[in-house]
């Protein structure tokens, strides 16, 4: 699990970690909210021809689930916090926060991610897990320092940090939906972001941009932010969002060491600092053991999975791994390394 999870993950903050100098290439020809609009859209519409191209292909078994009953309204929960609030919070932010503000507080995503997911949604922390944690927001602090920091104006950065606890929202409210296919929830949750930013853009007084421009953007967006999303939520279902979010706030480093290769901007002495410091927390939290006796609880579900120690049932006929299909878990207690996936939800 950790090995999935951790290698989606940061997967997932090199996509999105790539797309921004990539994007910056585009913000001279956008207003960044048509671009942020141009990006979700790509994403969503580029998920979604390839969600249409596979359910053509007959023949062949999903592996994976679509969504059903209460997950829509955790799925709607997450799309109107952070495909919604989240924009609209931080659009009225940035008008009276400073941009070098405004830069140190987008790292309380990860932050409030991972407190909302300890203490809301109880998933398992220790120590090692905080200390790392630490580590890598510490090195986002010092890749987004602008130098000076100012809270004058109360209300602005009061909104930048209210969107940052809106994305936090919506990253463990999406957790809650991770057993279903995800390619399903980064299509509605770009579509929907999209639209969002595009109707923004175009309030403000933005025309239509031009055919290329708006091709290259979404061709971003789809990789950045559509094929990074569906890593992400991978990431989700296998180590819960505390983890998940902590390897995702590596993706600064990932667009800092791009921008080397891209802009040929110099190896600046932040950007070293910043590199150890995210490499101390990722090793931290690669090498946790998290290990004891726990209880699992009675319960009937339906999600990809492979034949384990938690799943032991038997089937009629050969089966494909990894596959789908309602089954029934019995009351188990037992004492291995975990983490804080579907099956192990539980106080500590």
């Amino acid at each position: 699990m950790l090995r999935t999870g951790a290698t989606t993950a940061i997967l997932a903050a090199v996509l999105f970690g790539v797309s921004t100098p990539l994007a910056k290439l585009l913000v001279h020809d956008l207003s960044p909210w048509m671009l942020a609009g141009l990006l979700y859209l790509g994403s969503g519409i580029g998920l979604g021809l390839v969600r249409l191209a596979r359910g053509l292909t007959r023949s062949r078994k999903r592996s994976e689930r679509g969504l059903r009953g209460a997950e829509w309204l955790w799925l709607l929960a997450a799309v109107a916090a952070g495909g919604i609030a989240g924009p609209v919070l931080l659009m009225a932010g940035l008008t009276a926060t400073p941009a070098s503000t405004a830069s140190l507080l987008l790292n309380l995503e990860g932050v409030f991610t991972a407190l909302l997911a300890w203490f809301v949604f109880r998933e398992g922390v220790d120590r090692r897990l905080v200390a790392g944690m630490i580590a890598i927001v510490a090195g986002a602090v010092v890749l987004s320092w602008g130098g000076t920091v100012s809270l004058d104006g109360g209300w602005g950065p009061a909104a930048v940090a209210a969107a940052c606890l809106m994305w936090a929202v919506d990253n463990n409210l999406t957790r809650k939906v991770s057993l279903a296919d995800p390619v399903d929830i980064a299509t509605i949750k770009g579509l929907v972001a999209g639209t969002v930013n595009v109707g923004i853009a175009l309030a403000l007084g933005d025309g239509p941009p031009a055919a290329l421009t708006a091709a290259a953007a979404m061709l971003v967006g789809l990789l950045g932010y559509g094929v990074s999303l569906v890593l992400f939520v991978v990431a989700l279902r296998h180590i819960g969002a505390a983890r998940t979010g902590a390897y995702f706030s590596t993706a600064p480093f990932v667009g800092g060491i791009a921008s080397l290769v891209i802009f040929g901007e110099p190896l600046t002495v932040g950007l070293a600092v910043a590199s150890a410091l995210m490499g101390l927390g990722v090793w931290l939290h690669l090498t946790e053991d998290h290990d004891h006796e726990h209880d699992h609880e009675e319960m009937e579900h339906d999600h990809p999975h492979v034949h384990d120690e938690h799943h032991r049932h038997h089937h009629d006929g050969p089966v494909t791994e990894p596959h789908t299909h309602r089954h029934r878990h019995v009351r188990l207690r037992h004492r291995h390394a975990h983490f804080p996936d579907a099956h192990h939800v539980h106080r500590h």
